[in-house]
């Protein structure tokens, strides 16, 4: 147990997260004062880089931004290059970033929550511990993963970092064989999401917080296209999304986070899944009913189910699209693009992603703005860190137990700041002692 005082938490590099992040959190009367999250990932400057630079290549360029999210930046920017310059593109191309985006969600999902996040669930340290006991699970997870691959393969090109997806259209269209043959994968791949999902579903830890929501909203639970909606109940239109949104600067982190109407927000899964639900899949409907009612939901560990519900509705909408589609060769003329701005917005894996961009009348970039998931989440990250460490401290809970609760909600995020390795180390810093463990 803690002693009475004051004293800080220190976590340098969060384990099984995306990237490079710490964290700092005070107390004082044992009592928390703040916490902070810090991301100390280097500046990219893939904004400035840009400009200059050809319309028609700079969804390639900022795909690069994220080795994991690249699908969803390519298709984002593509949005907002074809919305800036009034390109239209056919029922077929939608159709095919539908499918794009299935396969890019079944796969980084899938790596989330059965690579990262299952070993808390079964309290094993890593998943290799778990193949030790049960090796078949293990091969199971790995089965999910590649379904989503593939998918993305014979659609894209290429499950990271995608050539066929341009601006217009898609540079190959995959005969209708190739997308029978992964109908079948993804079949095979669909009892393994569903029992994936049930274990999800009974290891959720209790925790509660209201928060405010933000997820596009479209009839068939799409990534692509539909309104920007809030759990407030209204919607507002895409491109009046940033008057919306106040940059709040974080002078100890490289990231900017941002507050929705003044208060801090959530998107991602559980976001998606508290606003549209309603249109997921009939067949993940059906099979699924059970884990459907525990939404609309203010548990951020939810988010995690609501990833495993995603999957089993990519792999059901994937099947649906690939066996009814009779796709055909399409003649794409290299694109005239117009001076003009134009915004996209898509939902990527951890949640709504923005682009905004000016051409001008060269077609070159003038201007690029983005915003993405993660720092959308940070300020509710931090709301929710300093309640998870207040609840831990008002029963008494170990340090250590603390700093599991602490590594374990912020993975329940899925936050993406780029690969890390390590594991966690915590400094205990309590005042007048000055002590360090």
């Amino acid at each position: 147990m803690h002693k009475e005082g004051d004293f800080e938490i220190k976590v340098d590099s969060l384990s099984k997260i995306e990237g490079h992040a710490d964290l700092e959190v005070k107390v004082k009367n044992r009592k928390v004062e703040y916490a902070h999250l810090k991301i100390s990932e280097s500046k990219r400057f893939f904004t400035q880089a840009v400009r200059g630079k050809s319309a028609l290549n700079v969804a390639q360029v900022v795909s690069r931004i994220c080795g994991t999210c690249s699908i969803a930046h390519l298709l984002c920017c593509i949005e907002a290059v074809e919305n800036a310059s009034g390109i239209i593109p056919s029922d077929q191309t939608m159709v095919l970033r539908n499918l794009t985006m299935d396969g890019l969600m079944i796969r980084d999902h899938a790596m989330h929550l059965y690579l990262f996040c299952l070993p808390d669930v079964m309290n094993a340290d890593s998943i290799l511990e778990i193949a030790e006991n049960d090796r078949e699970l293990v091969e199971k997870a790995f089965e999910v993963k590649s379904a989503g691959n593939e998918l993305s393969k014979i659609i894209a090109g290429r499950a990271v970092h995608p050539p066929y997806p341009i601006v217009g259209g898609f540079s190959r269209v995959p005969p209708n064989d190739e997308a029978r043959k992964i109908a079948h994968l993804l079949k095979d791949a669909r009892d393994h999401a569903l029992e994936f999902a049930d274990i999800f579903r009974d290891a959720m830890p209790l925790f509660e917080r209201k928060t405010h929501f933000v997820a596009l909203k479209n009839q068939n639970y799409e990534f692509i296209g539909g309104e920007l909606c809030s759990s407030e109940g209204y919607c507002i239109s895409r491109k009046n999304f940033l008057e919306h949104l106040n940059r709040v600067v974080k002078p100890y982190s490289q990231a900017t986070g941002f507050e929705f109407e003044g208060r801090e927000y959530m998107v991602g899964a559980l976001a998606r899944m508290n606003l549209n639900r309603e249109a997921l899949h009939p067949d993940t409907k059906r099979d699924l009913s059970s884990m459907l009612a525990y939404f609309p939901s203010n548990n951020i560990y939810m988010n995690n189910l609501a990833q495993a519900i995603e999957i089993v509705n990519c792999i059901d909408h994937a099947i649906e699209k690939l066996e009814t589609s009779d796709f055909k060769k399409e003649q794409i003329s290299l694109p005239k693009l117009a001076a003009g701005e134009g915004v996209g917005v898509i939902e990527a894996p951890r949640g709504t992603l923005y682009y905004n961009l000016k051409i001008n009348n060269g077609g070159l970039i003038d201007y690029i703005n983005l915003v993405i998931p993660t720092a959308q989440n940070m300020v509710n990250m931090e709301k929710d860190m300093e309640k998870i460490v207040q609840d831990n401290l008002d029963v008494g809970r170990s340090k250590e137990r603390i700093r599991v609760e602490l590594e374990r909600i912020i993975r329940a995020y899925d936050p993406c700041m780029s690969c890390a390795t390590h594991f966690l180390k915590v400094r205990w810093i309590e005042e007048g002692s000055r002590k360090r463990t």
